[in-house]
């Protein structure tokens, strides 16, 4: 190993190792609260048809209660709206009793006016996220599941004709699947709620049965979406916080946005306000409260079941999950209220206004004659620190000053935020008011402030360009806002893409250090529902860490807005720094589950540059030095994007489809937004700085299993070129094809992983030895011709007998340098294919887990991702591992197969990102193309 070098490939290790530190350690503190049952739960498990127990053996549904309400369901006379929740990737049933348990006490509450039946289904926690297999069985089974569901109401005097479904990671996606089943009435289901799915795509593509069901769903749901505009979804992403699924990949299709489809983040949810990770997201109490206030929202009291109008279903979410209005949901009827009474009215004349309680005082109404103040404001804004859920603003259009009758209740334009409640008016929209009235109810005792104010939106809106991403947070933008005002709008321009990070820090300076009150920073994303809120600190500094979940789309010209509801007496300033850390950290989050591609492709290029040795040189280089000599992105990258560039040509992308190949991932990711300026070649020089870190750990690993071999039996001589092909290693192929066929087709490539490693070890260990021999016979400490492999050093001096002497003696009198060069030069090559076969392993090691996960229920794995290319492999590698470099050397396709292996590393990056799987194919015919340089 090269000091140079390994300092170089270690900083940038260390790069990937700090945006990883930024990614699950640089979030905000979880500051959800904790759920909990008053009474134990209970889990009832519902008898299904025998057929069906008997199709899905390892599937089973539940239905939820505590304490009383869980005995009196025991006999299954249920009289709720039912409710079915479906787990994600390793999820179980129990993860329903958040939601169940708040549901029963908010039913308690109304006197089990109206309840829901809460239904879970177990799909025996398996690892759906990683192995798409089972999800056609798990969609099927939840359609049966639904339909004994309903089949519990019957002869009810309002039975549920469809079901509600709460879906957690995973689940939510089998839950949309649900539609595309033949023969499925999609009147079942009306509403469906996902927490952090990844709807647009899997977080990990590691078999094309996830991709072809992911294909299959999100085409129904686009070319159906007029069908299916009555069943109305909202999806909730985690926000930052969420590693495991990324919040992007959590918004609907937009053709379904617009219409019956709703995607949120938990940190924008109105009296939620908190990023959860991905577990927390379905016992997170503040997100749960919210979800279930939504649920007795959707009831309609006539049916005593849920709304069929899907608009009143989108205004209830909408109330709930976007803009709380800070009053309780109702319809939006335009109702003639008359405002009168023994309360007091006060008319207001200031353009700026505080009234504050500190004591119990009387209902109160103020007024604003709106037509003093039209001529000189544009604006008219007003906060309130009495968080009730009442309405407090009104719109008039009569000129009385005692009474007051309304036509508009302005108190939907009010914004539930944390600490304040706080309305902001244009008056021109409101041309036809004579008065704003504000609502001041009976305070009882508790401190209560308003704070209102006429102003124009240009004095309070001021723009700040964001810093350069290349600036490395050397320098910052700032600005000072003078204005003493209530509301100041920050426009960030030229922020608008998710490779963008920034660190805002808000300072502010107040007048009355005991007056002083929080104010609340919002940083407002006008093309999705990202929104995040933070309280000031007690501190003078408070910092806001600003980056995007989703870019903005193409025909968007709105801008980012940081929005301060700030306080009077105080003055801030704003300063905008690029935060290097948080930019490494949205590429791990971006392009962190493709990095495996970036790794193999430059695997095969080393392996490549091995191969051109032997024609070039006569002798294979170490992997290291062929990976410093051949890791080149310049190879890779320009291919790429040329090919990207001629596929907006007709006549390019016919030859293009002529030629059978699939879509660049480059173009699948730009087409999501989540596409980098140099992401690539970011990707792949920190590829090549884990391929060489890699090496390193797997050659050390080499030497100690090496010495344990060497500890516990002498190695035998070095090994003789042999026959690759024979009928003892053509039976053992036949039967690992055939095993694996039986079981699980990466269940044959553990065993030849097993097999093969085992083997290099030998040979490994024959070489130390051999050389230790070597040295002994001449009588040095070190070798006297320098080894060509740096990597495997040699043994200290060994204490021997006389006989032992002269038994290395003869040894290396039958021991000549070729055959030791050709041993060290097999065990390079033998090094290197191993690093690609390892990849092989790792990307169908979640079929393997699922395997043995569910073995006591099928010895077979159908469908098997890894199937095909486990016979390739067994039959390849089983002659690899018997080869020797001076089979290759004389090979007339040895300059094919080296030219061969860019190629492969064009393609797995071309095609790989986006389809992981796809790197073990081009990896197999690497492997192939080796075997035929043996017998060719």
């Amino acid at each position: 190993m090269r000091p140079a070098s390994a300092v170089f490939w270690g900083a940038w290790l260390c790069l990937v190792l700090l945006g990883a530190w930024d990614l699950f350690l640089g979030n905000e503190e979880n500051r959800c609260g904790m759920t909990y049952m008053f009474e134990y739960p209970e889990y009832l498990k519902i008898k299904l048809p025998k057929k069906i127990s008997r199709r899905y053996p390892s599937y089973e549904v539940y239905l939820y209660g505590e304490g009383v309400y869980a005995k009196e369901n025991a006999k299954l006379e249920l009289t709720g709206i039912p409710i079915l929740f479906l787990p994600g990737n390793a999820g179980s049933y129990k993860q329903v009793r958040s939601l169940g348990s708040v549901a029963l006490r908010k039913a308690e509450n109304i006197d089990l006016k109206f309840h829901f039946n809460f239904f879970s289904i177990s799909f025996s926690e398996e690892l759906v996220a990683l192995y798409g297999g089972s999800l056609r069985k798990q969609t099927t089974f939840v359609y049966e599941c639904v339909k004994a569901i309903l089949q519990l109401y019957k002869g009810q005097d309002f039975p549920p004709h469809n079901v509600a479904i709460i879906a957690h990671s995973m689940g939510g996606l089998v839950a949309r699947a649900l539609f595309t089943l033949k023969n499925f009435n999609p009147h079942l289901i009306s509403l469906i709620i996902t927490q952090a799915t990844p709807h647009v795509a899997p977080v990990l593509p590691v078999d094309r049965f996830i991709i072809d069901f992911y294909t299959n769903v999100n085409n129904y749901w686009i070319l159906k979406s007029k069908e299916l505009r009555n069943v109305t979804i909202l999806s909730v992403a985690g926000g930052f916080r969420d590693y495991q699924v990324r919040s992007g990949l959590t918004f609907l299709p937009r053709s379904n946005s617009q219409h019956s489809a709703l995607s949120v983040l938990s940190s924008s949810v109105p009296r939620c306000w908190a990023s959860t990770d991905h577990l927390s997201v379905v016992w997170c109490k503040e997100l749960i409260l919210a979800t279930m206030r939504a649920f007795f929202d959707l009831i309609d009291e006539d049916t005593k079941q849920i709304h069929k109008d899907p608009d009143i279903r989108m205004a209830v979410l909408n109330h709930h999950f976007v803009r709380h209005p800070a009053k309780l949901f109702e319809d939006r009827d335009d109702t003639v209220i008359t405002l009168s009474g023994s309360s007091i009215w006060i008319p207001v004349q200031t353009s700026k206004w505080t009234y504050t309680v500190n004591k119990e005082s009387n209902e109160t109404f103020f007024t604003f004659l709106l037509a003093s103040f039209r001529k000189n404001y544009s604006h008219f804004h007003c906060q309130n620190s009495f968080m009730y859920t009442e309405s407090w603003i009104y719109g008039c259009k009569n000129n009385g000053s005692d009474k007051c009758l309304t036509v508009d209740d302005l108190s939907w334009k009010t914004e539930l935020l944390p600490t304040i409640k706080a309305a902001t008016l244009k008056l021109v929209d409101y041309s036809s008011l004579s008065h704003v009235v504000l609502h001041v109810p009976t305070t009882n005792g508790t401190k209560f402030t308003m704070d209102c104010e006429f102003f124009n939106e240009d004095s309070r809106t001021v723009h700040v360009p964001v810093t350069h991403i290349f600036s490395f947070g050397l320098y910052s933008n700032k600005v000072k806002l003078n204005s003493t005002g209530l509301i100041h709008n920050v426009q960030l321009q030229h922020f608008n893409q998710i490779y963008q990070a920034f660190n805002i820090l808000v300072e502010r300076h107040c007048q009355s250090v005991k007056e002083r009150k929080l104010s609340v920073y919002r940083l407002r994303v006008p093309w999705s529902h990202e929104d995040s809120t933070v309280v000031s600190s007690d501190s003078l500094s408070t910092g806001i860490p600003a980056k995007l979940h989703v870019a903005q789309p193409v025909n968007d010209s709105s801008v980012i807005t940081l929005i301060l509801y700030s306080s009077q007496d105080c003055q801030y300033e704003v300063i905008v720094k690029t935060s290097f850390m948080q930019i490494l950290g949205q590429v791990i989050r971006f392009h962190g589950p493709s990095l495996p591609v970036f790794i193999v492709s430059n695997i095969l290029l080393a392996y490549g540059g091995q191969l051109k040795a032997l024609i070039s040189k006569g002798h294979c280089i170490t992997f290291d030095l062929a990976l410093e000599g051949t890791a080149r992105p310049y190879k890779i990258e320009p291919i790429i994007a040329i090919s990207k560039f001629l596929l907006g040509f007709n006549w390019f992308r016919s030859y293009w489809n002529v030629l059978l190949l699939p879509e660049l991932d480059a173009i699948i990711q730009t087409s999501q937004g989540v596409w980098f300026p140099l992401a690539s070649l970011f990707l792949l020089v920190c590829g090549t700085g884990i391929a060489y870190w890699f090496d390193i750990l797997f050659s050390a690993l080499l030497r100690l299993f090496s010495s344990l071999w060497i500890a516990l039996k002498r190695p035998s001589a070095l090994p003789e070129d042999n026959k690759i092909l024979t009928l003892r290693r053509l039976c053992l192929c036949v039967l690992l094809v055939i095993l694996g066929l039986m079981t699980c087709g990466a269940f044959a490539l553990l065993l030849v992983y097993l097999h093969y490693i085992f083997k290099v070890i030998k040979l490994y260990s024959a070489v130390r030895q051999s050389r230790c021999s070597l040295n002994m016979v001449a009588e040095v400490g070190e070798m006297s011709n320098h080894s060509k492999n740096e990597s495997i050093e040699t043994c200290g001096p060994v204490n021997s007998s006389v006989g032992e002497e002269q038994h290395l003696s003869s040894s290396y009198n039958l021991l000549s340098k070729s055959d030791m060069d050709n041993a060290v030069e097999s065990l390079n090559m033998h090094i290197t294919i191993m690093n690609l076969f390892t990849w092989i392993l790792l990307l169908s090691l979640p079929s393997l887990i699922y395997w043995l996960k569910n073995l006591r229920y099928s010895i077979q794995l159908n469908p098997d991702p890894c199937g095909p290319v486990a016979i390739i492999l067994v039959f390849a590698l089983e002659m690899i591992m018997s080869s020797s470099i001076t089979s290759i050397k004389s090979s007339i396709l040895l300059k094919t197969a080296s030219q061969l292996q860019l190629l492969l590393a064009i393609a797995t990056v071309a095609f790989g990102p986006m389809h992981l799987y796809r790197a073990s194919y081009f990896i197999t015919v690497s492997l192939f193309f080796h075997v035929l340089c043996c017998f060719v």
